[in-house]
């Protein structure tokens, strides 16, 4: 058996954190041969698609094998690691990677869905797990919605980890520049949220694997932010799903099943629904550290038993 890991370049990734490496080492210990490209070492010709590959052994960090041209229809199963933003090359290697969904390859997640399912409009399709939510792009729309709201976050739609989420009081002075700032002057809708002041104690990433949730971590944000994402400065804490949390994972588990998202991290805020994320979710390292669960080898055992 093999898999096929499309990720960033191996010298950006650092193997003690990234959940992605967990993953491929939980494929390596499970005898299951690792390969791993980039989205630009992905192409086509006709109705073959194939990789520009390298074979690896993970465990240790890391052996690696010389690229060479494998044939994307050979691997059990592929997963479209990337890292956010889901930009053209991103979007056009969904497309290559559907090739080889099309001849039967299982790709994790599946790639219509990685484009359909925005990491923040794909919560909307549980909007009533969530905040008081509003996205457009108009200054006047987004300004009426932040002073019914008092105290809000905008969001950009294809931001990752925090990355210029902003807290803003309906009272701040240049609230409309601001606003047009964040739409590029109208042209960019925005997510505008209400604040959620139970954030400061911590933002939940709950991971889902097949719909079950399997592990969670509490992430705090460090002190004098608001943002708890571990990418810029929060603090993971030991944690334990809520009855409103489970609820909210069985209410949204028969969709991701559907639309075939394997692998899912969402992030809850005290009950609260705030994001899907269904690209390369991460977490896998703070909840087997933490919780003591071996999630990564639970994560590959849902995937051979659904395979099989």
């Amino acid at each position: 058996m093999r898999h096929l890991f499309v990720l960033d370049p191996i010298p950006l990734i650092n193997p003690s954190k990234d959940s992605s490496v967990a993953l491929m080492q939980a494929a390596h210990r499970a005898s299951i041969g690792v390969w791993v490209c980039t989205t630009s070492d992905l192409q086509a010709q006709a109705s073959t698609s194939w990789a520009i590959a390298s074979h690896v052994i993970p465990e240790p960090w890391l052996q690696q094998g010389e690229p060479e041209a494998c044939q994307l229809i050979d691997f059990d199963c592929i997963w479209m690691r990337k890292d956010p933003p889901v930009d053209a090359a991103y979007l056009y290697a969904t497309h290559l990677l559907e090739l080889a969904e099309r001849d039967g390859v299982r790709v994790v997640n599946k790639p219509s869905s990685l484009r359909a399912w925005n990491e923040k409009l794909g919560a909307l399709r549980f909007s009533s797990f969530m905040a008081p939510t509003f996205v457009g792009s108009r200054v006047t729309a987004l300004a009426s919605f932040a002073r019914e709201q008092g105290e809000v976050v905008l969001k950009p739609l294809g931001g990752k980890a925090g990355q210029g989420v902003i807290r803003v009081a309906k009272s701040a002075p240049g609230l409309e520049a601001l606003l047009e700032l964040v739409t590029d002057q109208e042209r960019l809708p925005v997510m505008i949220q209400r604040f959620l002041p139970a954030v400061l104690n911590g933002d939940k990433r709950i991971l889902l694997v097949d719909g079950k949730p399997l592990g969670a971590v509490n992430r705090r944000p460090k002190r004098g932010d608001f943002r708890s994402n571990l990418a810029v400065g929060g603090t993971p804490e030991a944690t334990e799903l809520s009855s409103v949390e489970n609820e909210i994972c069985e209410q949204i588990a028969p969709a991701l099943r559907e639309n075939g998202l394997f692998f899912v991290g969402i992030d809850v805020i005290d009950g609260i629904l705030s994001e899907i994320n269904v690209t390369s979710p991460t977490g896998i390292r703070e909840v087997e550290r933490l919780m003591g669960i071996p999630l990564a080898d639970q994560v590959i055992d849902c995937l051979l038993n659904s395979l099989s």
